[in-house]
C-alpha cells in the first residue's frame, strides 16, 4: 500500500501549527509561537503570510524534511461563507475567497498552503472549514429583519473530538446528544444533535463567551456608541478588533491563560475576576445549549487549549456537571483530521470537492 506524506497547517491567532503525517500517522506536530510584540508590527491579518510562510519553512529545513517528499498539504479551512462538510481542493477561486477580508488567522493556512503547494506541483486541501453551516433555521433568527446568526466556530475539532467522545461512550457519533465547547483564542459552544450541529455560537463576530482574543456578546447600545465615536477609522479595524485583540488580550495584554493564571497566583484582583467570568459565561452557554437538545444529553465534551487547565475545568465543572457528564479531551484533534481528510481523498476514497 502507498504512503502519502502530507503536510498539515493550522494557524491560530498567536501561533501556527504544523504536523508532518504518513497517511494517518504522525511523524511529528509542532506548534511555532508567535510573541505579541512580533505579530504586532503586522497592521492586518493578512500582512502576517509572509512571516507565518518563512516561519513554517524555516523549522521544516531544520527539521531536514524534504518539502519534494510531500504528497499534499491539508490546511485549516478559514472564513470562505457557509458550505456542507467535507474536503476542497484550494484552486483559484478558492484561493481568491479565502484572501478577501481576512479576519480570522485560520484563513492564513489555504493561502499559505496554497502558494506552497503550488511551487512544489502538488495539491492543497481544507476540510471542514470555520464556516461549515448545519444550523437549524430556527437557530438563525434574531430580532432584526435581514439579520441572521451566522456558523463561524471550530467545525474541524467540534466534529473530531465529539467523534472521540461518542466512541468513549459507546455510541456513534450519530446517535450522539452532545454539547461541545472550544476553549482556545475563541470559545465555541455547539448543540451535536445525532451528528449534526443544529446550534452553535459564532466564535470570531461577537457572539457566545468572552474568549481570549475575542469579545463575545456584547451590549449592543454601547457597540452602536463605539462605533460612532470615531475611535476607530473603518469597519474593518473595529472587525479586527472584536476578532483578534478584544477579550482578555483588551483587558490584560495576553491571550495566554497561562499568563492570567501567574497573574491571579501575584495577587492580581481583575485578572481573576476576567478568568472567573470567562468560565462563568461559558457555563451560561452549556446551559443554553442543553435547551436546545431538550435536556437530553450524553455528554458536555471540553476541549482546546485552555481544556489542559485543572483550575479552569473545576471551574467549569462547579457549574455544569448537574447537566451532564464531563468529558475533557484536551488540545485538538484537527491536525489528524486534516490529514485524514486529504487522505481519503489521495486514496481515492472521496472525491474532493470544488468551489
Amino acid at each position: 500500500m502507498r504512503n502519502y506524506n502530507i503536510l498539515t497547517i493550522n494557524p491560530g491567532s498567536t501561533s501556527t501549527k504544523i504536523a508532518l503525517f504518513k497517511n494517518n500517522e504522525l511523524s511529528f506536530e509542532e506548534v511555532l509561537r508567535h510573541p505579541a510584540e512580533e505579530l504586532n508590527a503586522y497592521a492586518t491579518l493578512l500582512d502576517q503570510y509572509e512571516y507565518r510562510k518563512e516561519k513554517i519553512e524555516n523549522f521544516l529545513n531544520e527539521k531536514g524534511i524534504e518539502l519534494g517528499g510531500l504528497d499534499s498539504i491539508s490546511c485549516r479551512g478559514g472564513l470562505i461563507g457557509p458550505i456542507p462538510s467535507g474536503t476542497y481542493t484550494i484552486n483559484e477561486a478558492l484561493f481568491e475567497r479565502l484572501s478577501t477580508d481576512v479576519i480570522h488567522a485560520s484563513n492564513l493556512a489555504g493561502i499559505i498552503g496554497y502558494n506552497m503547494a503550488k511551487e512544489l506541483n502538488i495539491p492543497a486541501y481544507i476540510t471542514d472549514p470555520v464556516t461549515v453551516d448545519e444550523m437549524a433555521p430556527i437557530a438563525k433568527v434574531t430580532g432584526i429583519p435581514g439579520v441572521e446568526r451566522k456558523s463561524k466556530f471550530h467545525a474541524l475539532n467540534q466534529k473530531a473530538v465529539a467523534r472521540r467522545a461518542a466512541k468513549q461512550l459507546n455510541k456513534r457519533y450519530e446517535d450522539a446528544q452532545l454539547i461541545v465547547v472550544h476553549i482556545g483564542g475563541g470559545i465555541s459552544v455547539g448543540a451535536h444533535q445525532q451528528g449534526v450541529i443544529v446550534d452553535v455560537n459564532n466564535a470570531i463576530d461577537g457572539d457566545g463567551p468572552l474568549a481570549p482574543t475575542r469579545a463575545g456578546s456584547v451590549p449592543v447600545e454601547s457597540i452602536i456608541d463605539l462605533c460612532f465615536s470615531g475611535e476607530y477609522k473603518s469597519a474593518q479595524e473595529f472587525k479586527e478588533f472584536v476578532a483578534q485583540r478584544a477579550g482578555l488580550t483588551a483587558y490584560l495584554g495576553t491571550s495566554d491563560v497561562r499568563d492570567v493564571q501567574d497573574m491571579m497566583d501575584q495577587g492580581n484582583e481583575e485578572a481573576k475576576m476576567l478568568y472567573e467570568a470567562m468560565a462563568y459565561q461559558i457555563c451560561k452557554n452549556v446551559g443554553a445549549m442543553a435547551t436546545v437538545l431538550k435536556g437530553k444529553i450524553d455528554g458536555i465534551v471540553i476541549t482546546g487549549g485552555v481544556a489542559y487547565s485543572k483550575q479552569f475545568i473545576r471551574l467549569l465543572k462547579e457549574r455544569i456537571d448537574f447537566i451532564g457528564d464531563v468529558i475533557v479531551i484536551p488540545g485538538e484533534e484537527e491536525m489528524l483530521a486534516l490529514a485524514e481528510g486529504a487522505l481519503r481523498v489521495l486514496k481515492g476514497e472521496e472525491e474532493a470537492k470544488t468551489l
